[in-house]
């Protein structure tokens, strides 16, 4: 029989975000921290903190994991934010721009999943966040490879989810819509103005609007009935 509520943490939750030097993953890395967990970054970014990683490099990933476990102990939440945005129209695009965005916006999902799992299935209790993009449901002009790799993670979400959950290791998604965080700073300012025209918002979200869908998901009870789902906070740029 399933255990439905967390174990009783009592120095907070052990939490591991990639990408979390910067945009959403600062924000969440933030928002679990407040909330009394404890956190370890995971960031190709060097800096006071911060565990630096290649999320797909699996040796990279496998150092990094191993720095943090022996800050944390075992792993009790995963966030996997780390990601890579360019913009080419597909015609155009070069195979290593490609290959790149695929090896770290899904692969580097996959090895950071694999890296907790079986851990958290252990302990009979866990959850993993994936951000993935409104993308991976709608597509975007000249964004072919990151809308493929945003997909898969949605795709790879499902799949793990129904793995883990019998062992109340719960794994979902966040599909957040265009949000102010560095990652766009690569892409054009056209491309940028239209979308914000085409939003019933009006505007681009703020890493703080978004954060609080982790902290949701992480939470017992409330997160307690998230299975394989993707969540958006997406300034209604897409209403399932």
């Amino acid at each position: 029989m399933n255990n439905l509520h967390a174990p009783r943490f009592t120095d907070g939750r052990a939490v591991v975000i990639t990408g979390g030097a910067s945009g959403i993953g600062q924000a969440i890395a933030d928002a679990f921290r407040d909330n009394g967990d404890r956190v370890v970054v995971l960031d190709r970014a060097d800096g006071k903190g911060i565990v630096q990683v290649d999320v797909s490099d699996e040796a990279s990933v496998r150092a990094a994991f191993a720095a943090a476990r022996a800050e944390l102990g075992s792993v009790d939440i995963l966030v996997n934010s780390a990601g890579l945005l360019t913009e080419s129209p597909l015609e155009d695009m070069t195979l290593a721009m490609w290959n790149e965005t695929i090896a770290v916006d899904l692969t580097g999902v996959f090895l950071c999943c694999r890296e907790v799992v079986g851990e958290m299935r252990r302990q009979k209790w866990g959850r993993i966040i994936n951000i993935a993009s409104q993308l991976a449901i709608k597509g975007g002009s000249g964004l072919s490879h990151y809308s493929a790799a945003k997909a898969g993670v949605v795709g790879l979400t499902k799949a793990l989810a129904l793995e883990a959950a019998v062992d109340n290791v719960l794994v979902n998604s966040i599909a957040p819509g265009p949000i102010e965080t560095p990652l766009v700073d690569g892409i054009s300012a056209d491309w940028k103005a239209a979308k914000r025209a085409g939003l019933p918002l009006q505007r681009f979200g703020l890493p703080a609007e978004v954060a609080p869908t982790a902290l949701l998901l992480a939470s017992d009870p409330g997160g307690n009935l998230y299975v394989g789902q993707t969540l958006g906070p997406n300034s209604g740029d897409v209403m399932p």
